[in-house]
């Protein structure tokens, strides 16, 4: 696998970062599952540090609504272009996947589908769906995109009924330009707002990432409009540049400060923070679920 070329300025990886091996035990089997079902993972696709321990865990996050996505942000890995159309097999292949592996909690994530007039709200409503009747003890949790904003397309989604709808900020307003170029911090945290709203009951989660400039003071910030959006789960890692053609990596943020940012999430109220540099949106989603408390007797 090709490294990250390395860039003027870019800081050396600390210790705590280059004690994460990727261990190719369980790797093959997965992608062989998914790849026979016309499937893919984030994991891969995003290039995820923790793919290989998730894989031999037996757990993925299906990559919904093609491997192609209509927008290019500064940080992502996901190849960016035209997508081809939809699969309508896929919630059932998605199905048979998630059985297979004899998955309790099921991650869903897909990529911008911009080209479409509800940027793909409707087959993420079916694959939620199809995924609940299947099996209606198995949690769903959807990591979506901001489909521009739309609200009719937000509700369809969260009116399918998943146990915990997340969405990323990903990173404070000031780094939007460049991090996010397509979307709006507002836009972002308007949307789990409306989600909550509309289903105080369903547990919502949101994610950042450290290491492109930002500040504590600007994190504690977003912490604070996550929690006043009725965000209950917040996720908290370090940015790890994926390939030579995205952002390099400013700074690494030490385990100290993963912890303090912990306990100011905690202070604030969320019912679960997950912070540590190689913690990811879904990685050990249905750990963080549980510790919420927020799971189904």
């Amino acid at each position: 696998m090709p490294r990250a070329l390395p860039v003027r300025g870019e800081p050396s990886l600390p210790p705590w970062i280059r004690e994460k091996k990727i261990r190719l035990a369980g790797l093959h089997e997965l992608k062989r599952l998914m790849r026979s079902s016309g499937l893919s993972t984030v994991c891969e696709e995003a290039r995820c540090p923790n793919r290989a321990e998730c894989f031999e865990r037996r757990t993925a996050t299906f990559l919904i609504a093609g491997d192609v996505c209509t927008r290019a942000c500064g940080f992502c890995n996901v190849a960016s272009g035209t997508p081809r159309p939809i699969d309508p097999a896929e919630p059932e292949n998605v199905v048979r996947a998630a059985r297979s592996l004899g998955l309790r909690h099921v991650v869903v994530t897909s990529v911008d589908r911009d080209d479409l007039a509800d940027g793909g709200a409707a087959h993420w409503a079916r694959v939620v769906r199809a995924l609940k009747d299947d099996d209606p003890v198995r949690t769903v949790e959807t990591l979506t995109p901001d489909f521009a904003g739309d609200s009719a397309a937000i509700d369809r989604v969260s009116d399918a009924g998943p146990d915990v709808f997340n969405h990323n900020v990903e990173t404070v307003p000031r780094l939007y330009a460049t991090v996010r170029p397509k979307a709006v911090y507002r836009r972002s945290v308007d949307l789990l707002a409306r989600v909550k709203r509309r289903h105080p009951g369903m547990t919502t989660k949101s994610g950042l990432m450290l290491g492109l400039s930002e500040t504590d003071e600007a994190l504690v910030e977003v912490l604070r409009d996550l929690r006043a959006a009725g965000v209950d789960i917040v996720t908290i890692g370090q940015y790890l540049r994926p390939s030579a053609w995205n952002l390099p990596v400013v700074e690494y943020a030490t385990p100290a400060r993963f912890d303090a940012l912990r306990q100011e999430g905690e202070a604030l109220g969320f019912r679960h923070v997950f912070s540590g540099p190689f913690v990811r949106s879904s990685y050990r989603a249905e750990e963080a679920f549980l510790a919420s408390g927020a799971a189904r007797a």
